[in-house]
């Protein structure tokens, strides 16, 4: 089972690393974050993208620090970096405006939204399995502990 939650999170971090990038570097651009502004009529916020950047660039390297599970060695710094990215990360569905949803749909139509959604609601997913099964075999990467 170790070995089986290694690849699933290494494979999923090279489609988190993608998401993410696509996301804050192409899907999230001045156009967008203007439209998002006009929609949620509000004054744009100077610094807001490059903020925004910065943050995804956090994440990239996160995401991209839990492909070293393809490895297949059980790391137990690994798995807490890729819980705690993955944790936060899952939050990003709930915590985008529904006005930058709709900015993104009207310039890129769903396509576009698909790299927030997919990397958002996969870490969802992808903590939920980490969770469970470090509460199941009482151990990080579903290890086997030896009898005492």
């Amino acid at each position: 089972m170790g070995e089986r939650i290694l690849k699933i999170t290494g494979i999923a971090s090279v489609i988190f690393t993608v998401g993410t990038a696509l996301h804050a570097f192409v899907i999230v651009n001045e156009q967008t974050l203007a439209r998002m502004f006009e929609l949620a009529e509000a004054e744009p916020t100077p610094g807001f993208l490059t903020a925004f950047r910065a943050v995804g660039c956090l994440y990239i390297a996160g995401n991209a620090a839990g492909i070293l599970a393809l490895q297949g060695k059980p790391r137990t710094w690994l798995f807490w970096l890729v819980l705690a990215v993955n944790a936060t990360q899952a939050a990003g569905v709930a915590a985008v405006p529904p006005e930058m949803w709709t900015a993104t749909r009207e310039r890129f139509g769903v396509p576009g939204m698909l790299p927030s959604l997919i990397t958002d609601g996969g870490a969802l997913v992808l903590t939920a399995t980490l969770v469970v099964t470090a509460a199941a075999t009482r151990s990080v990467w579903a290890q086997k502990r030896p009898a005492r």
